[in-house]
């Protein structure tokens, strides 16, 4: 059988769900919706590798938020382009050596690993290989002109509504694209470019939890259908694996029983450093000089990390992330919160809401507060309403009236997992 590689598409922007953040990182079930499709696509056997497919603004955070999981498929992080086709083209580039390609949108987080190996397997055995996963028309279906009104009731057999996943000869799907793109045609699914092409597509018999997150209402459901509360109780998911091996000290749980709920709080400053990129809360401040530290010097992120530890009782960032390791050098100090997450796991403890206080007499920082709150929302595996960001000055008194550099403190709330 042909090797098997998968495409997940995560560079919508997903505008009607009300949200600032990509759809494909809100959470469900204390988890971001992209990771459930994730899932199911490290836990088919069928399937080689996978690619995620991201807006170029968010490929790099989630890169770092994908390493935390210790994923043992994910080949890349793929930019994606303008429209969910150019972004579906780039990820099918990206798997090089794979004669088939499974197509799945990130933001259909119920697809069952049952489901996706029978479509790959039936798909396997047909030489045309083209293959739409879809479900018959339950309701009726109206077509209705520009000003409303109802002109035609079509018969509901024959009707099936599309899903993915959607697989292809990775050949065949390239030439669809760009025959497509030569064209200037825009397509809502993979399978109308390939039937442009007249090559038949099967349909495959899908499932109708296998639906699209578009709406808020849709992620309630998911979630009322995963058993969940998480996603809108607060309550922590499980952590993500440690980043790297050995990357913090055993950790033991005192003996005598500690309060359920505890508080910890945080401090750090760096001196601006002009040939580094300036890194707060996870986010990227383009025209600023950066901060001096061995990994980005995101000043935020490490209080903030003092602030969880310690709330649990536990050692500093110091004592985890040595400044002499050279492990640590440049790294990404969102990728170092995924580790406290999981140190904080490993000792019974979940993070459940932070507080921030940045102060910097420069940059402003203002534009990039929703960023720093949803990045730091989705590593720790809480709300956004959750996590409080807040930047000020020192009114010109001080080192940091001085512009001398930038100083961070942070307050966070954990408890215990089994609570």
């Amino acid at each position: 059988m042909d090797k098997v590689g998968g495409v997940i598409l995560a560079a919508g922007r997903g505008e009607r769900m009300g949200a600032p953040l990509n759809k494909a990182f809100l959470l469900l079930g204390g988890r971001p919706l992209l990771l459930h499709s994730i899932i199911t696509f490290e836990a088919a056997a069928m399937v080689g590798a996978y690619v995620v497919v991201a807006p170029p603004e968010e490929a790099a955070f989630c890169r770092v938020l994908l390493a935390s999981y210790g994923l043992q498929k994910l080949a890349a992080v793929v930019p994606g382009g303008l429209s969910r086709q150019d972004s579906a083209a780039a990820g099918v580039r990206a798997l090089q050596d794979f004669g088939l390609v499974v197509v799945h949108d990130a933001a259909r987080p119920l697809l069952s690993v049952g489901l996706l190996e029978g479509a790959v397997r039936h798909a396997a055995g047909h030489p045309g290989a083209a293959l739409v996963v879809a479900v018959p028309v339950k309701d009726t279906v109206k077509m209705v002109d520009s000003s409303g009104i109802v002109r035609e009731t079509p018969a509901r057999d024959g009707l099936w509504i599309a899903q993915t996943p959607q697989i292809f000869r990775r050949d065949l799907l390239l030439r669809a694209y760009a025959e497509a793109e030569r064209d200037g045609f825009s397509g809502t699914d993979d399978a109308s470019l390939v039937e442009r092409l007249g090559v038949p597509v099967e349909v495959y018999r899908g499932s109708y939890d296998n639906f699209k997150v578009t709406t808020l209402e849709d992620l309630r459901i998911a979630e009322v259908i995963l058993g969940q509360g998480a996603g809108h109780s607060g309550r922590p998911a499980p952590a993500p694996a440690a980043l790297m091996a050995g990357a913090s000290s055993p950790v033991t749980v005192p003996e005598i029983p500690a309060p359920s709920v505890r508080v910890g709080i945080g401090y750090d400053v760096h001196h601006f450093d002009s040939g580094r990129p300036l890194f707060l809360g996870g986010v990227e401040i383009p025209g600023s000089p950066g901060l001096a530290g061995h990994s980005d010097a995101d000043a935020a992120l490490h209080a903030l990390m003092d602030a969880c530890l310690g709330a649990a009782g536990l050692r500093d960032i110091g004592h985890h992330f040595p400044p002499g390791d050279p492990r640590w050098c440049d790294a990404s100090s969102l990728a170092l919160l995924a580790d406290v997450r999981s140190i904080l796991a490993a000792a019974g403890y979940a993070v459940c809401q932070v507080d921030l206080v940045i102060a910097a007499e420069m940059p402003c920082l203002s534009p990039y507060i929703d960023a720093m709150q949803q990045r730091i929302s989705v590593v720790l595996g809480i709300l956004p309403g959750s996590v409080g960001v807040k930047a000020t000055t020192t009114e010109g008194l001080g080192f940091v009236g001085r512009r001398e550099g930038i100083a961070a403190w942070a307050v966070a709330t954990v408890q215990r997992s089994d609570e």
